[in-house]
């Protein structure tokens, strides 16, 4: 049977897409790897929400062409958001691809797939919005930790965003199917999972008119083998007393939020679309630091939006430094077509975008290093990972680390650890944004 280079590119709801493909691809008898060489064909699952990572992309696009041509490739199929957004610009710029699959058609894979190696040129963009939630996955994370997504799309309708272009609204998965899988993951291994959609909070909102996460929650919380649950991207003005209860008292969820704010400032808030406001998101930091002793908190931020003055990213940067949020991811502003946004005036120079992300990622910097300082002294649970051989020591994450984004816990102990682990580390130092420990 043929075989397949796969690569996907993006965020973790891609990977999950790209999982679903995997498992269609292998029910199908295909040998599947991740390499892009010596192959029958590859597919490049990418990602089109930002330009940077349309440049990625693009790389790998490039980088199949040049395969093709030596002979290392014979077929390229290109799926995922930039295909979806950029259809026919992608035919124009890259006449070797052989498919392109959009957002609502990546479950069919297995036609596309038997149609190129018949010599077709393929391709098939299904309504994002009719996509089949449920399908069978092959797992491309460590056997130990799974992300499952709990919804497709997003209603948001954020002035700077394309995902609702490219993905649809808001359809909450079936509650039922959610747990199935869940305790499917954990027979397979599985001991951490984390809970992904565009907006989580929003779960449910399209089938009850209310947000069904802290019900869920729960649900998953009772998975007896499940040891760690973490939720991510979870907008603030969905958050409530209810979720708030759920993630203090639950001790399988971990006391880590990703909770994206994207500024602080209430105009370029209301510019950006966003429900939040500045007193709002202070309000529910408080409460969050009170109710959730110890919790670790994730942002990302968005600087250099249409319109930002000196004075409004001071702002930012001034909140920052006061409420000293633990982990954050800092974008420049990037100008999408479609958006409300890419037609404000007031579009800030590139430059001056740079200049601001590099000011609070160093000032971002210095908080991490505080609170890591902080973490000395203290006795941390940590997913063991593996074994680095040039720090001879092993390594993993504690609940304040997620997996690809988050720093790591370096720690001594005895020969015998096996990934998957749970290891209690006394933190005796931190390096470079990680910490260092050992087991007693």
């Amino acid at each position: 049977m043929a075989k397949i280079g796969v690569v996907s590119l993006g965020c973790s709801k891609n990977q999950i897409d790209c999982e679903h493909m995997l498992s269609i691809l292998d029910e199908k008898g295909y040998e599947l790897t991740t390499e892009l060489n010596d192959v029958d064909a590859v597919v490049i699952n990418t990602c089109g929400f930002i330009g940077d990572a349309r440049d990625e992309a693009y790389e790998y696009i490039r980088e199949a062409v040049t395969l093709k041509e030596e002979g290392g490739v014979k077929k390229i199929v290109v799926t995922g958001c930039l295909s979806e957004l950029m259809r026919e610009r992608l035919y124009e710029e890259f006449p070797e691809i052989d498919a392109l699959c959009g957002c609502g058609s990546y479950l069919e894979i297995g036609e596309i797939m038997e149609k190129v190696f018949s010599g077709e040129k393929a391709e098939s963009f299904l309504p994002p919005s009719e996509a089949p939630l449920e399908c069978g996955r092959v797992l491309t994370t460590a056997h130990y930790t799974a992300f499952i997504k709990i919804a497709e799309g997003c209603s948001n309708r954020c002035a700077y965003c394309v995902i609702p272009r490219l993905r649809g609204k808001l359809r909450s998965r079936d509650a039922d199917e959610i747990v199935k899988e869940a305790e499917a993951l954990c027979e397979t291994g599985v001991r951490e999972l984390i809970v992904v959609a565009q907006d989580t909070g929003s779960y449910g909102l399209d089938l009850e008119r209310k947000s069904m996460l802290s019900d869920l929650l729960r649900r998953l919380c009772r998975i007896e083998k499940l040891s760690w649950i973490r939720v991510h991207y979870l907008y603030p003005d969905k958050i409530d007393d209810e979720l708030i209860e759920t993630l203090a008292s639950e001790d399988k969820i971990v006391k880590y939020l990703d909770i994206p704010i994207q500024h602080i400032n209430d105009r370029i808030l209301k510019l950006m679309n966003r429900r939040d406001t500045k007193e709002n998101i202070q309000a529910l930091i408080k409460k969050l630091r009170e109710k959730i002793p110890g919790v670790v908190i994730r942002t990302s931020l968005i600087v250099g939006f249409p319109g930002e003055t000196d004075e409004e990213f001071e702002e930012l940067c001034d909140f920052l430094k006061e409420y000293k949020i633990e982990r954050a991811g800092v974008f420049v502003y990037s100008r999408e077509e479609g958006t409300p946004a890419y037609d404000m005036e007031d579009q800030v120079d590139e430059d001056v975008k740079l200049r601001r992300a590099e000011l609070v990622g160093a000032l971002q910097g210095r908080v991490m290093d505080e609170y890591n300082a902080s973490m000395i002294g203290k006795k941390l649970t940590v997913l063991v990972e593996g074994f680095d051989k040039y720090s001879e020591c092993y390594f993993g994450r504690s609940f304040a680390d997620s997996p690809e984004i988050d720093g790591k816990v370096f720690f001594r102990a005895k020969p015998g650890l096996r990934p998957g682990m749970f290891v209690e580390v006394d933190i005796d130092d931190e390096l470079d944004g990680d910490l260092l420990g050992e087991v007693k």
